[in-house]
C-alpha cells in the first residue's frame, strides 16, 4: 500500500511491478542495441533504431504516467445546521436604522456618512451570530419575490460573511410588493432535503427581516418548518417612525450619495416610509416555536445564541477526483510504429517464399 501511495504522488501508475518492467526493458533494451551495433548502415540499422523508440514507448506506456488528481482535504461536518433567511424587499433598504456609536473611533456619529439601513443590521447580526456558534454548518437564503439560497450548507463561516457583506435589496422596478412568506415553500423543501439526508442532525433557523407585508392577500403561515427545527430567531429591524427607502437600479449602491433618489408614494408624491411590522415578525416567531427580538445597532447576539449548542463536528473524507492519464498519446506512435514493423515482416516473408511452379 505504502508502494501505491509513492507511485501516486509520483504520477505513475505500472501495469506490472517495476521490477519486472525494469528487468524487460533491461534485456530487450541490451539485444536492441546489440543488434542496432551489428546492423549495416543503411535500411537495417534504421530498422533497430526505430525498434528501440518502440521499446522506450512500450515502457513509458507500461509506467502509465499521468497528472495526479488534487488531494481533497477532509470535510467537517458541523454537529449543527445553521439557517439564515434574509428578507432583501425593498423595505429592507429602509434608512431607519441608527449608526452605531461604537463603530466610530470617537465614539460619535459621523453625520456625512451614508445612512445606515436595516439590511446593514441584518448583516452585521449575521457576522456576530457565525461568531458565537463556530465549528456549526450555515447556509444563506433570500427572500423578496422570489427565494434564492445564496450560500448551499457550508463549514466556510468567511464565506457565508462575505455573501452576506454584498447583499443589496430587491432591484426597485422589479418590486411587487412584499409577502413575508414567500420563502416558506423553497425553506420547506429545502429543510426536508436535509433531514431526509441526514435525519439525526440538530437544524436552527434565523429569519432576519422587518415583517412588512404589501402584498393584498393575507400572510401565510410558517408552522410547515417547525418540525424541521430545533430552535433559533426571528430578529426585527427598523423604528417606530419607520423611514424612506433609497431605490435600487441594480447598478447604483443603495447607500451611494450621488445616487440619492428614493421611493415615491404614489398616492401623495413623496417619498415613501416604510414602517416595520411586528405583529407579523412575532406572529412568524410564534408559527416556527422560537424567539422573538426587536434588534438594536451594537446590540449583542448572546441572548439570541443563548442554549444554541454547536456540538462536535464529523470529519468526512472526501474522494479524491481521478488522475489525468495522458499514455494514450503515446500510443499513436507506437501504433504507427507497429503496423510499419509488420508491413516489413510482410514483405520480408513474400519475398522469401518460393515461387509458384509454372
Amino acid at each position: 500500500m505504502a508502494g501505491a501511495a509513492v507511485m501516486a504522488q509520483l504520477g505513475v501508475a505500472p501495469v506490472l511491478p517495476v521490477a519486472v518492467i525494469a528487468v524487460a526493458t533491461v534485456l530487450l533494451g541490451a539485444f536492441a542495441c546489440v543488434q542496432f551495433a551489428r546492423a549495416p548502415r543503411g535500411a537495417r540499422r534504421r530498422d533497430w533504431a526505430l525498434r528501440l523508440v518502440m521499446l522506450a514507448l512500450l515502457v513509458i506506456i507500461a509506467i502509465r504516467p499521468n497528472i495526479p488528481a488534487d488531494r481533497a482535504a477532509p470535510a467537517s461536518s458541523g454537529g449543527l445546521e445553521v439557517y439564515f433567511l434574509v428578507d432583501t424587499t425593498s423595505s429592507m433598504a429602509a434608512e431607519d436604522w441608527p449608526a452605531d456609536p461604537a463603530s466610530s473611533t470617537d465614539g460619535g456619529v459621523d453625520a456625512s456618512a451614508p445612512a445606515a439601513t436595516r439590511l446593514d443590521g441584518a448583516r452585521a447580526d449575521i457576522d456576530a451570530i457565525l461568531g458565537q456558534l463556530a465549528g456549526a454548518e450555515y447556509s444563506l437564503t433570500t427572500v423578496d419575490s422570489t427565494a434564492l439560497q445564496r450560500v448551499p450548507l457550508t463549514t466556510d463561516a468567511t464565506a457565508v460573511s462575505s455573501a452576506a457583506a454584498v447583499l443589496t435589496p430587491e432591484v426597485t422596478f422589479y418590486s411587487r410588493g412584499s409577502a413575508i412568506d414567500a420563502a416558506v415553500p423553497f425553506m420547506t423543501e429545502l429543510l426536508a432535503d436535509a433531514q431526509q439526508a441526514d435525519p439525526g442532525q440538530r437544524r436552527v433557523l434565523f429569519y432576519l427581516g422587518d415583517g412588512e407585508q404589501t402584498a393584498d392577500a393575507a400572510p401565510g403561515s410558517f408552522a410547515g418548518l417547525a418540525p424541521y427545527l430545533s430552535g433559533g430567531a426571528v430578529l426585527g429591524y427598523g423604528s417606530d417612525d419607520g423611514g424612506e427607502m433609497r431605490v435600487y437600479d441594480g447598478f447604483a449602491a443603495n447607500d451611494d450619495p450621488a445616487f440619492p433618489r428614493y421611493i415615491q408614494d404614489p398616492a401623495t408624491g413623496r417619498n415613501a416610509v416604510s414602517i416595520p411590522d411586528e405583529a407579523n415578525l412575532r406572529a412568524i416567531a410564534g408559527q416556527l416555536g422560537v424567539g422573538y427580538d426587536r434588534r438594536e445597532p451594537g446590540e449583542a447576539v448572546d441572548a439570541i445564541v443563548s442554549g444554541i449548542e454547536v456540538g462536535e463536528s464529523t470529519e468526512v473524507r472526501s474522494t479524491p477526483d481521478t488522475p489525468t492519464e495522458f499514455y494514450w498519446l503515446l500510443a499513436i506512435p507506437l501504433a504507427l510504429l507497429g503496423v510499419r514493423e509488420a508491413a516489413g515482416w510482410a514483405l520480408t516473408i513474400a519475398e522469401t517464399r518460393p515461387g509458384r511452379e509454372s
